[in-house]
């Protein structure tokens, strides 16, 4: 499948006397592309455009030509996954996946059967039934993904998926999000890390305080700065012993170890959050939580702007 799907053409907008977005213009693709940006950069403003929650002070925003602001034939197209969680907590995730699919339009029946059937397909079968309160945050976020997913959208808006979970969840929801882009589907995934964005995808838009700096193959942008390690923040039950086991591999470069958090530089992000994976598996070292603190993205701002 190809084409384009998402286009920003020329688009700024304003909150009041603020620039949100200066003059965008980029086109999306099926398959999985990486919105980078220091936080407070544009992302979410994007993603609002793109979904149709906003609209343009200057330039258009169209999903298959057509504008999501303005036609619910483009908005029934869109699934989009916000950071921030707002659920109804006494409910339970198929309930609330099923009643956000009746809003979109599906009957009851089928609103029942999609959203067992897409709770299923983000590997949430064995606690579907269970009351969203309970919750871990990593349930939770593919509760989320369900709902966005519930509808068989065509363009997927994601912002901030991986934020605040741990390394199992991490990178479940990481194959997730890759194979979504893999069976055809437009995926627009943000984040302000850019190991993040490194694990699902080498296509990448990089935004800066509302301006696009770049749009191609990380790969190519990653090259310029190699020499900057990565960085992230571990929390753990046995913070030592997880320490020693990182220091055997080669992919880290250094660990310092404060109580039960752990800050690492490495220099190879595929390896090593598949490292962190299957540390993550071993419930005796308790790994809870991965704060990716990647340096790597401030080279890439300053090569940018500087070149």
């Amino acid at each position: 499948m190809t084409g384009t799907v998402l286009c920003f053409d020329q688009v700024s907008r304003f909150y009041g006397q603020v620039l949100g977005l200066s003059d965008i213009s980029i086109d999306v693709a099926p398959g999985v592309s990486g919105l980078l940006g220091m936080n407070g950069a544009g992302k979410t403003t994007m993603l609002r455009l793109a979904a149709g929650l906003l609209s343009p002070n200057l330039g258009s925003v169209t999903v298959y030509g057509r504008s999501p602001r303005h036609e619910i034939d483009a908005r029934k197209m869109i699934g989009l996954c916000p950071e921030i969680d707002r659920f109804y907590e006494k409910m339970t995730g198929h309930a609330w996946v099923a009643f956000m699919a009746r809003l979109s339009g599906l009957g009851k029946s089928l609103a029942k059967s999609k959203a067992e059937s897409t709770l299923v397909a983000v590997g949430m079968a064995e606690f579907m039934h269970k009351k969203i309160g309970a919750c871990s945050k990593g349930m939770r976020q593919k509760i989320k993904l369900a709902r966005a997913l519930v509808h068989d959208p065509r363009l997927l808006l994601l912002d901030e998926p991986l934020t605040g979970l741990d390394p199992v969840a991490r990178h479940e929801m990481v194959q997730l999000i890759k194979k979504l882009g893999r069976d055809g589907c437009a995926v627009l995934v943000s984040s302000h890390v850019l190991s993040e964005i490194e694990l699902m995808t080498h296509e990448l838009i990089l935004i800066h305080q509302g301006r696009l700096m770049a749009q191609g193959d990380l790969t190519e942008i990653r090259a310029q700065i190699r020499d900057q390690p990565g960085k992230v923040e571990l929390s753990a039950r046995e913070p030592r012993e997880v320490a020693a086991r990182l220091m055997s591999h080669a992919v880290v470069e250094s660990i310092h170890v404060d109580d039960q958090r752990l800050v690492v530089q490495y220099n190879d992000s595929e390896e090593f959050f598949g490292l962190v994976t299957d540390l993550g598996l071993e419930e005796r070292l308790g790994i809870e939580t991965v704060l990716p603190l990647d340096s790597g993205l401030d080279a890439v701002f300053d090569y940018l702007v500087k070149k």
